[in-house]
């Protein structure tokens, strides 16, 4: 599993106009290839009286799976643009379709790479990119007498508790960034005296909001 990795938030859509033509961009968080060409296949319908949908997706940890359509755009002028925008952002799982109603002025190769790249940010923006942290899962179970000291060091160090039960002992399950367990477990060791038993529980990734987004393709 990778340590982190970046993706969309969700759904996305916004437009922008670049001398008197729309640029629509649409993206959309995906994990197939399946659903990737047929989000596709969604935004052309709905736009089937466009110039141009225009798309590219990402897909895998690896990146393994990669598409782009120029959909009658000069080879190379829309959907590589499209293509390198996300992977320059990073994320991971992704579809982006950019729509253009053309208005009438042509705009060159460069020109329209600029725009076709303004149209991704445009949707990666509006769909919110966020970090998948991968956490490790420490179960603590203790007796109520320590209880204080840890809920205190929980608290201090701002780590994320994913759920407590409180019976006839208390358990609690932490989550912390992978790599962080065996420290943690050495000082809730110390502040119970050896008392609490700390087993590992489930690796999973945590969600986090990114706010910067590239914008050129250099």
């Amino acid at each position: 599993m990778l340590q982190h990795y970046k993706t969309l938030a969700g759904y996305g859509e916004d437009e922008i106009v670049i001398e008197r033509s729309r640029f629509i961009g649409y993206a959309q968080r995906v994990t197939t290839e399946e659903e990737a060409t047929a989000f596709i296949a969604m935004i052309k319908k709905k736009h089937w009286d466009a110039t141009h949908n225009c798309s590219a997706f990402v897909i895998g940890e690896n990146d393994q799976i990669q598409r782009s359509s120029d959909d009658g755009e000069p080879s190379g002028t829309a959907g590589k643009p499209i293509l390198e925008c996300i992977k320059k952002n990073g994320v991971k799982d992704t579809v982006v379709v950019v729509t253009r109603y053309f208005g009438g002025i042509k705009l060159g190769a460069g020109g329209l790479v600029r725009a076709y790249t303004a149209g991704t940010v445009t949707a990666l923006k509006a769909a919110g990119i966020v970090a998948h942290i991968l956490h490790q899962e420490v179960i603590i179970s203790l007796d109520y007498h320590w209880w204080g000291k840890v809920e205190n060091e929980l608290r201090l160090g701002n780590h994320r508790v994913a759920g407590i039960d409180y019976a006839d002992s208390v358990t609690v399950r932490v989550q912390l960034p992978q790599g962080e367990e065996t420290a943690f477990i050495e000082r809730i060791t110390d502040l119970t005296n050896g008392k609490a038993t700390l087993t590992l529980g489930n690796k999973e990734y945590v969600e986090l909001p990114v706010e910067a987004i590239q914008e050129d393709t250099e």
